[in-house]
């Protein structure tokens, strides 16, 4: 997934859709809006940023997982199996994202980049959403997919690239 922020307006419909779509308890959230304002009076400048789990290539959440409960999808996208889950937290603690939370029926939560979704061939729901389509979803690997041809010509970075988790989260700049 590549995150458009200079077309980002922080709405939050993102977040709303993703609550609806996967039964999210009220009060918790699988993806949120970062709001980075930086420099000084008069030069002043203000990024929005739609934030969820990096589905990372090396993710620390699924080494630590005790269970096997974490673990990489066919295609990259990092699940947790909910009834295997014990809800120990190291996946929490290990996230250098902050993606993860515990859920109140005792296992651990996060995106799951809506995968009943594109298992058929749809777009995550926050995607699908977005009034200013910021968001592209798709194949890294398929050069026409919306994600590649968003991010073919644009400069953009990723969270925390120190930390050598390879995430698959890119924010365009």
């Amino acid at each position: 997934m590549a995150i458009d922020t200079k077309k980002c307006v922080g709405c939050s419909d993102c977040v709303v859709a993703c609550q609806t779509e996967n039964n999210v308890p009220h009060g918790y959230c699988r993806d949120w809006i970062v709001e980075n304002v930086s420099g000084t009076y008069p030069v002043v400048e203000m990024e929005f940023r739609s934030e969820r789990c990096n589905h990372c290539d090396n993710a620390p959440c699924v080494r630590c997982c005790p269970t096997g409960a974490s673990h990489i999808a066919e295609g990259g996208i990092v699940l947790v199996t909910h009834d295997e889950c014990i809800g120990c937290g190291a996946c929490i603690e290990s996230c250098p994202y902050d993606a993860r939370y515990p859920h109140p029926d005792g296992y651990v939560d996060k995106c799951t980049f809506c995968i009943h979704r594109v298992e058929k061939g749809q777009n995550p729901a926050c995607v699908d959403v977005c009034p200013t389509h910021c968001l592209h979803f798709g194949d890294l690997e398929d050069p026409n997919s919306d994600v590649s041809l968003a991010m073919k010509d644009r400069k953009w970075r990723v969270l925390a690239p120190e930390a050598g988790t390879k995430p698959q989260l890119y924010f365009l700049m």
